[in-house]
């Protein structure tokens, strides 16, 4: 038997990469803006953010996406916002299809958000530079990886590219979204609810009843969707919830653990070092040094 054999081609290629970050704000954090000769794109993970492209400025909600073409200036500040948690990569690519995201603002679903997540969790085992410094212009990496790292971040952004592409170019519903629908929708949900209830302490048997939903079936959906189980992806809603509190500076660590339904200022101590890697008094260190150093 002869074969023919089919050469794959590139409709979106990554050239080179510049910098990965995800930037945890005060709600007065404020950048004066700059202009570069590759692509940029900045999401909102959580609360809102303002933003400028050229002559034009906005307010960039929770699951959107704003692209900066190269020679765009942009800025970005936090005043008056709730503090948001910001995923921010800029890249250098030649491709023609690039220009369908000059100027556009667009809203990502749970397939764009997991890859972001991925490319995040591989930029953290490929670089040593922190991924939480706004002003680092040169990401050193790690003098050993994981197999494939790089090549990893290259396939999860150009997919991500061309999923977002797709999706806005066509009206009819992706086979893999069709097919995770109601998982999603179902994850979605007690998302929303456990968001609702943060100040609480909620069981899994609560969750369970108050959702209408098997014990089983839930577990399931969070291993599958999120990688982990139901109470522990609770807890770092709380902390992430927590976090925020300590960058808006309105409350105090005692007052924030009650709010949070915490029985104890030294158990949500030990909970939040438990999560983040640090204590609330050294989280809030590290945030003011960032705020002062953009001030300065």
């Amino acid at each position: 038997m002869s074969y023919t054999k089919v050469d794959l081609g590139d409709c979106i290629h990554i050239d080179a990469l510049y910098t990965i970050h995800y930037f945890e704000y005060t709600n007065r954090f404020y950048f004066p803006g700059e202009t570069h000769d590759f692509w940029e794109f900045v999401c909102v993970d959580k609360g809102s953010v303002d933003i400028c492209m050229n002559d034009t400025e906005l307010t960039l909600k929770k699951g959107e996406i704003a692209f900066h073409q190269p020679g765009e200036f942009h800025k970005v500040s936090t005043y008056g916002q709730i503090a948001p948690n910001l995923i921010v990569i800029s890249f250098q690519s030649e491709s023609p299809l690039m220009d369908f995201f000059r100027g556009r603002i667009l809203k990502i679903n749970q397939k764009e958000q997991a890859l972001l997540g991925d490319i995040l969790i591989e930029a953290g085992h490929l670089f040593s530079s922190s991924l939480s410094d706004p002003y680092l212009t040169q990401m050193k990496k790690k003098d050993s990886a994981p197999l494939g790292s790089e090549q990893l971040i290259r396939i999860y952004l150009e997919q991500f590219l061309i999923h977002l592409i797709r999706r806005y170019s066509v009206s009819e519903v992706l086979p893999e979204e069709s097919s995770i629908k109601n998982t999603a929708e179902m994850f979605k949900r007690v998302t929303a609810y456990m968001e609702a209830h943060i100040s609480q302490q909620l069981t899994i048997e609560q969750i369970c009843w108050d959702n209408l939903i098997g014990r089983t079936q839930l577990q399931k959906i969070f291993q599958q969707e999120a990688g982990t189980g139901i109470i522990d992806y609770f807890s770092k809603l709380k902390i992430d919830a927590a976090k925020h509190m300590i960058r808006d500076g309105r409350l105090n660590f005692t007052q924030i653990a009650d709010q949070l339904g915490y029985s104890s200022i030294y158990y949500f101590s030990r909970q939040f070092k438990k999560i983040t890697g640090m204590s609330p008094s050294d989280y809030a260190s590290s945030v003011k040094a960032i705020v002062e150093k953009g001030l300065g």
